[in-house]
């Protein structure tokens, strides 16, 4: 069977996955490490903060692939998927539903870190909008779902490597280079759409920017400090 070399996923899309990749792994090495850590720890929820937001809209006005109308499963495309009636590229119906499970979980873990605190040197960007009993509930939801958040990204793990190695089906190698090799029947079309552009992207990337920009807290005003009282002078006699 002859097949067909199409562009599957753009450049965007690739640089927010691999991005994630190497984000996520730096935010729970500076968490397990803490102290002074804690400061790039802060600094890297920004950037996934920015990274997530990117990715929403670019899921809106993405390239065709990229967007979420166009891979959101629906019940009956996962039982035809099931079935084995499925045929397509990009998310098949279970791979969609664990991508959209994990921007969900990523999406509440760096949520709650904004307004997370350690009862000793370090308070998320957001802290001062909330009372300390909620930031402390909110700090017990963020250690807590980060457990559920590695054991779905090792699942994600497994679901790549059982279509790698046993049904042939490379899923790493196009997040990689963008292109994939299909058949002949497989999504015709597709490639044809104009989806996405200059544009789309720079929108994409102001949004992200103006989201990290209010999770970061800069625009908080800060209280004074207290005046101190002058230290009486030493008397001379």
């Amino acid at each position: 069977m002859s097949l067909e070399r199409i562009k599957l996923w753009d450049l965007p899309t690739r640089l927010f996955h691999w991005l994630l990749v190497i984000l996520i792994i730096a935010a729970v090495v500076t968490a397990k490490i803490g102290g002074n850590a804690m400061d790039w720890h802060g600094r890297i929820g920004l950037s996934i903060l920015g990274l997530i937001a990117f990715r929403l809209v670019w899921g809106f006005i993405g390239s065709h692939h990229s967007r979420f109308v166009n891979f959101i499963p629906t019940p009956a495309s996962v039982r035809g998927y099931l079935r084995g009636h499925w045929q397509g590229i990009g998310h098949n119906p279970l791979g969609a539903l664990s991508v959209l499970a994990l921007l969900v979980l990523i999406s509440a873990q760096v949520l709650t870190g904004l307004f997370s605190n350690d009862d000793i040197a370090f308070n998320g960007p957001l802290f001062g909008l909330i009372s300390k009993e909620l930031s402390d509930q909110l700090t017990g939801v963020h250690k807590l779902s980060i457990n559920v958040l590695i054991a779905l990204i090792v699942l994600h793990l497994g679901a790549i490597a059982f279509y790698t190695f046993l049904k042939k089906d490379d899923l790493v190698k196009p997040m990689i280079t963008g292109w994939k090799d299909v058949g002949p029947n497989e999504e015709r079309g597709a490639k044809s759409k104009k989806d996405g552009g200059v544009i789309a992207l720079v929108v994409a990337l102001l949004i992200a920017l103006g989201v990290m920009y209010v999770g970061s807290g800069t625009w908080l005003p800060h209280a004074p400090r207290p005046v101190q009282s002058p230290t009486p002078a030493a008397s001379s006699w």
